[in-house]
């Protein structure tokens, strides 16, 4: 049934009890509609959100471009550019050009404001800048808006949440940083309030930008920052819809949804099972943990576990990791984090979900349990098609790149590929090197990762109709 439909009926049934009709149908009967935004499909919704965050790439494309953002005279290269914004808006991390040198602070702000309007959302943070300009919204708008952040209710609530779980973690984490930067560093109060503002919205935002040139590799030592800057991973790193359910129900975990349990189950284990991992394989590696003391080797194996989960801070040189480390990362990359969040890859609740449909399926089970709730047909169809779609993005991406240069190792680009399309933004060193095509390849990774496989594949769609038929059934073997 068709949403507008939906609603006039929710609105015949509304005058027929005698209640309120709702805003929403009067607002989609009199506003012009020349973009046709109230026959909301999927596919129209995708096509909408990727068509903002085009338009939002192509303007921060444009500051960045102006003589005023680089230090050195003249404007910087469209393909510096376009390469930095889309890191910044898709909240990656990955960079051709050192941020803290060639950027002038006018450049540093235009790329934080991608990351905030990135990390919040297009949508998201449209309908915000309208509730602070107290104009009324359509149903439309709404729906796109609580669409973008798989969110449930009104627009204005779904954003004053967002904005305010941002406002006060943020806030919370720039004020820590600037008392070290301040107190410890002897950071000037403006310089260290900048660098405390910078990153603490990077980390939140699973950014990974930092305004040094060894990225925080200068702290590796310091629980003080990378404590900070881990705890802001995580917490944008568990999804909006979490959080807020943990304010809600953190004393009662039976009340918490399918989501919260996947989500918080996943969490904990990946971040040991990633700390230990990297611990004992760069343990005694003279270029990365080696020369610390087992304290500050400890701190760095998990910060290093945290941020691939995702966020492209690095406190060791990930360039002189060993090999298998690299993999372990991919891994951890590929699944990322909380879905409706700031971190990107598959996410917790898709790897949660493959995980108990190989495990009934392994006891000959029928239906899917997970955490005592049944798991519906649907969201498995859906896991497995971001898992493919995400796997065949990889692999494309990867081919494309070697067949530019076959001396890179598959290695070296499986790992900036999976980097780019989880929007971590880690590095193995070689993105700054690769050829302007290969840098595109990265680009359009980035903008696939940060809006999801299914949302790009359903923008550029064809077909809208479902058949009006069904076929005869018929089994494979598999296996």
């Amino acid at each position: 049934m068709p949403i507008t439909e939906a609603f006039r009926q929710a609105a015949i049934r509304s005058q027929t009890n005698g209640s309120r009709i709702p805003r929403a149908v009067p607002l989609l009967r009199s506003r012009p509609d020349p973009l046709h935004l109230h026959e909301l499909t999927p596919a129209r919704s995708a096509r909408v959100l990727v068509t903002a965050f085009l338009l939002a790439l192509l303007t921060g494309t444009g500051l960045l471009m102006l003589p005023v953002s680089t230090v050195d005279p003249g404007s910087t290269e469209a393909i510096t550019a376009a390469f930095t914004a889309t890191s910044a808006l898709c909240v990656t991390g990955l960079v051709t050009v050192d941020t803290a040198t060639y950027w002038t602070p006018f450049g540093q702000v235009v790329i934080i404001c991608l990351i905030q309007v990135g990390g919040l959302g297009v949508m998201t943070f449209t309908t915000m800048l309208g509730i602070l300009l107290a104009r009324k919204f359509g149903l439309s708008t709404r729906l796109l808006a609580n669409v973008e952040t798989k969110s449930r209710g009104g627009a204005r609530q779904v954003v004053a949440r967002i904005v305010l779980t941002t406002a006060v973690i943020e806030t919370a984490a720039a004020g820590i940083l600037f008392l070290r930067f301040w107190g410890y560093y002897h950071y000037s109060p403006g310089a260290a309030l900048a660098h405390g503002a910078f990153h603490a919205v990077s980390a939140f935002n699973n950014a990974g930008f930092a305004l040094y040139s060894l990225n925080v590799m200068d702290f590796s030592g310091d629980p003080w920052i990378l404590l900070t800057l881990a705890a802001c991973v995580i917490l944008g790193g568990l999804g909006f819809p979490v959080l807020y359910e943990l304010r809600r129900h953190i004393r009662t975990p039976r009340r918490w949804s399918m989501n919260t349990r996947l989500v918080l189950l996943a969490t904990p284990v990946l971040l040991l099972g990633g700390t230990v991992f990297l611990a004992v394989l760069e343990w005694n590696n003279s270029q990365t943990l080696g020369q610390e003391s087992p304290a500050v080797k400890v701190l760095n194996a998990f910060f290093q576990s945290t941020i691939a989960r995702t966020a492209g801070f690095n406190s060791i040189d990930i360039s002189h990791m060993h090999p298998v480390s690299w993999l372990g990362l991919d891994i951890l990359m590929f699944i990322g984090g909380g879905p409706a969040g700031t971190a990107g890859g598959l996410k917790v609740t898709t790897f949660g979900v493959l995980f108990f449909i190989a495990l009934t399926e392994i006891r000959g089970g029928a239906a899917v349990p997970v955490l005592g709730k049944q798991l519906s047909r649907s969201v498995q169809r859906e896991a497995m098609t971001v898992v493919v779609l995400a796997t065949g993005a990889v692999i494309g991406g990867t081919m494309l790149i070697m067949l530019t240069d076959e001396s890179l190792g598959l290695d070296r680009v499986l790992f900036e590929c999976i980097s780019a399309f989880a929007t971590v933004g880690l590095s193995t060193g070689i993105t700054p090197t690769l050829p302007v095509f290969a840098q595109c390849v990265l680009i359009a990774l980035m903008f696939m990762g940060r809006l999801g496989p299914v949302t790009v594949a359903a923008a550029i769609a064809f077909g809208r109709r479902p058949p009006a038929y069904e076929l005869p059934k018929e089994r494979p073997l598999i296996g």
